[in-house]
C-alpha cells in the first residue's frame, strides 16, 4: 500500500510533532482534536518548532513554509476516510485511547492502518478495540518529536507482517530509526529508563542527596545528558506516574511501585516543566 495521507488524532506535544516530521517528509496530513482552540494551540507550537529549525539553518523557510501548508486541521473524524495511515497520539490513559480507536475505526477503510503512540499500553488489548486487528501497531516516538530519532515499533499478538513492515518503512521515511519491540510494559526503551528515574525519586526521598546532585551525578558519572529528575520533568510527571502504574499493575510486581514522593508530588500539581515546577523549578 502506497501512503498518501497521514492523520494524526491529538494535536498535543506529540501530537503535533508527529504532523510535523510528517509534512516535513512530504506527506500530506490532517491533524484532529477536539477544539478549534486544541488545534490553534498545536499548530502554534508546530509553527514555532519549524522558525527555530529554520533560525538554526536546518531548514529552509520554504521547506518549512510547505510543511505547514501540508498539514490541514479538523474536528471531524469523518476526515480520517481518506487515510492509509492513522497515529492515534492521546493521552496515556486507556480508556480514553479505546473510545478514540473505536470512532477512528468507524471512519478508515478496511485496509487503514491504525497506530498508536502509546509508551506503555497493552497493544494487543488496544488492536482488540478495532476491526481488522491485524493492521494495527505501535509507534511509539519520543519526545521532543522533531529531535529524537528514535521509534520504537511496537507489534501486538494480531499484528500482520505487513502492517509492521509497512510501519518499518513510514518512521525511516520520516526520518527516524525504527526498532522493533514486543508487547510488554513500557516495551524497550522505558522499561529501562522509567524504574530509574524513579529510583532516582527514591534517593531524593530518602534525603541521599539534593535534586540537583543526583542530577549532576548521573550526567557526570554516567555520561547522560540530562539528569533522571531534569528529565522526569521534561517528561512530565503525571506521564511519569501513569507509565509506572501501568507497569505496576501488567507485571505484578512490587518492583515497579510509584515512589510515594511522585505520587505526592503529582497530587499537588508539581508536575514539571509544564506547570513551571517539579523537582527543579523553571
Amino acid at each position: 500500500m502506497t501512503v498518501q495521507h497521514i492523520a494524526v488524532i491529538g494535536a498535543g506535544t506529540m501530537g503535533n510533532g508527529i504532523a510535523q516530521v510528517c509534512a516535513l517528509a512530504g506527506y500530506p496530513v490532517t491533524l484532529i482534536d477536539l477544539s478549534a482552540a486544541a488545534l490553534e494551540r498545536g499548530v502554534a507550537t508546530l509553527s514555532k518548532n519549524l522558525e527555530r529549525q529554520v533560525s538554526k539553518q536546518t531548514l529552509t523557510a520554504e521547506q518549512a513554509e510547505a510543511a505547514r501548508q501540508r498539514i490541514q486541521t479538523s474536528t471531524d473524524y469523518a476526515q480520517l476516510s481518506s487515510a492509509q495511515v492513522v497515529i492515534e497520539a492521546a493521552t496515556e490513559n486507556l480508556d480514553l485511547k479505546l473510545r478514540i480507536l473505536k470512532q477512528v475505526a468507524e471512519q478508515v477503510s478496511a485496509d487503514c492502518v491504525i497506530a498508536s503512540n502509546t509508551s506503555s499500553l497493552s497493544i494487543t488489548q488496544l488492536a482488540a478495540s478495532v476491526s481488522q486487528p491485524e493492521r494495527f501497531i505501535g509507534l511509539h516516538f519520543f519526545n521532543p518529536v522533531p529531535m529524537m530519532a528514535l521509534v520504537e515499533v511496537i507489534r501486538g499478538l494480531q499484528t500482520s507482517d505487513t502492517t509492521h513492515q509497512l510501519a518499518l518503512d513510514l518512521a525511516t521515511r520520516v526520518g527516524k530509526t525504527p526498532i522493533t519491540a514486543g508487547n510488554r510494559p513500557g516495551f524497550v526503551v522505558n522499561r529501562i529508563l522509567v524504574p530509574m528515574i524513579n529510583e532516582a525519586i527514591m534517593v531524593l526521598q530518602e534525603g541521599l542527596a539534593s535534586a540537583e546532585d543526583i542530577d549532576t551525578g548521573m550526567r557526570l558519572g554516567c555520561n547522560q545528558p540530562i539528569g533522571p529528575l531534569a528529565l522526569a520533568d521534561l517528561i512530565g510527571l503525571d506521564t511519569l506516574l501513569a507509565i509506572l502504574e501501568a507497569f505496576y499493575d501488567g507485571f505484578n510486581d512490587s518492583k515497579y511501585r510509584p515512589a510515594p514522593l511522585l505520587k505526592e508530588m503529582v497530587a499537588a500539581g508539581y508536575l514539571g516543566r509544564k506547570s513551571g515546577r517539579g523537582f527543579h523549578t523553571y
